[in-house]
């Protein structure tokens, strides 16, 4: 792609209302712009980021059978009178009329619809248990939206609900889930824990979150040196240096950013909205659910406040916008910039991701947006094209070597 045709306003200035680290890369490289507090357009370099997170999602929990739909985020108000939660939700509840002066609010999660839709079409214990996500935009009105995509008021969120005919098969498809999580994360490449956690408004017997380390998490977690024990604080008073309740090593505590949450949830829903089905002994029984959640949109900011330095971001291979930045410093039309030219087609046409730098532009400008895109690697077309020689840089291993020109292909960034 040409960078010209790239719609990527980076800013000079970083705004006043960016303290964070990674708000302040986002909007200065041009990912989102804020449209009021908490509600964000997410511009192409960053929709191209989160598509990559979403294809990682899906690819982890398909392997392991679900199966993906998407829901209205209009929801009507006799659903969550049914469950309950119309009355007790609180004020982060978006509710709205139509001309009909009929109730609705829009979804900040989805258990009322997804369980009346199961509760219509699932009777028999012989079409458990079953597994439904979608990816999808939420609503909650945040008293106080803050560090950009950390606390919005709009934001993209993965939500999977499970549907059981008992615990047992409830605790195995926990499990499935959680080790999905984990390896949605590890190909993420950030450093993170699974911590047991409070249910919330959401409810449920048990539930753990997924916080990914970073100093300005909302929460504190204590974990162990040793062992895979990590709570949150709210859960249990823990200070720096005790044992850790496991008996294995002593006891750390650290800020974390909530990415994932997951519940068993039970028959809360399905008891009050008479979702049932018969059992193979011919009893009626509600429906057991578990229910699973990413924040997609929260997970930008979370992978930019682990991977950036004072000059811009280095994401991850797994979700960086493109894989490589070719940057001709010669303007077009010289004979460097046509060699440059040349290779960035050839590496687009063996399916790479590959951004040329075509603007009429002095290298300065290049290499500081080029900061910002973040691309894994950087071909630079300088002083030394002319015989055959060009700088390949790893921005994530902060490694750069001369290659001759005539020996770059595709394997070579792989």
């Amino acid at each position: 792609m040409k960078q010209s045709l790239l719609f990527a306003p980076t800013l000079r200035e970083i705004p006043k209302e960016a303290v964070i680290s990674s708000h302040q890369m986002l909007l200065k490289g041009g990912y989102i712009k804020m449209n009021a507090a908490g509600v964000y357009t997410y511009l192409p370099l960053a929709l191209r980021v989160i598509k990559k997170i979403e294809d990682i999602i899906r690819d982890e929990l398909n392997k392991i059978g679900c199966s993906e739909l998407l829901m209205p985020a209009l929801q009507l108000k006799e659903l969550w009178q049914e469950s309950g939660r119309w009355d007790v939700y609180g004020k982060e509840l978006m509710r709205l009329q139509d001309r009909h002066d009929r109730d609705f609010c829009l979804g900040p999660t989805h258990e009322e619809v997804i369980t009346s839709i199961v509760r219509d079409y699932v009777t028999s214990y012989k079409k458990l248990p079953l597994a439904l996500y979608q990816i999808q935009t939420k609503f909650r009105d945040e008293f106080r939206p803050r560090f950009g995509l950390m606390r919005g008021r709009e934001f993209i969120m993965k939500d999977l609900y499970t549907f059981h005919a008992n615990e047992e098969d409830l605790d195995v498809w926990y499990q499935m889930v959680k080790k999905a999580y984990q390896n949605i994360l590890d190909r993420l490449h950030v450093l993170y824990r699974s911590v047991s956690a409070n249910s919330g408004q959401i409810g449920g017997s048990s539930s753990e979150e997924f916080m990914v380390l970073c100093e300005v998490g909302e929460d504190t977690i204590c974990y162990s040196d040793e062992s895979s024990f990590a709570t949150n604080t709210e859960l249990m008073d823990l200070k720096e240096g005790d044992p850790s309740p496991d008996g294995k090593g002593t006891i750390h505590l650290a800020k974390g950013i909530e990415v994932g949450h997951i519940f068993k949830l039970g028959t809360k829903y399905t008891k009050a909205m008479n979702a049932n089905f018969i059992d193979a002994d011919q009893t009626k029984k509600p429906i057991i659910m578990g229910c699973y959640g990413i924040g997609v949109s929260r997970l930008i900011m979370a992978i930019v406040e682990q991977n950036n330095n004072e000059k811009g971001i280095l994401w991850p291979e797994s979700v960086a916008p493109f894989k490589v930045h070719v940057l001709p410093l010669d303007k077009m039309g010289t004979p460097n910039f046509e060699v440059a030219e040349r290779v960035a087609k050839e590496l687009e046409q063996a399916g790479l991701e590959v951004l040329l730098d075509d603007r009429d532009e002095r290298p300065g400008v290049k290499f500081g947006d080029a900061d910002l895109v973040g691309a894994r690697y950087r071909l630079i077309f300088g002083r030394k094209t002319a015989e055959g020689i060009v700088e390949l840089k790893d921005m994530f291993n902060n490694t750069s070597t001369e290659v001759e020109i005539t020996s770059i292909n595709k394997e070579m960034f792989n």
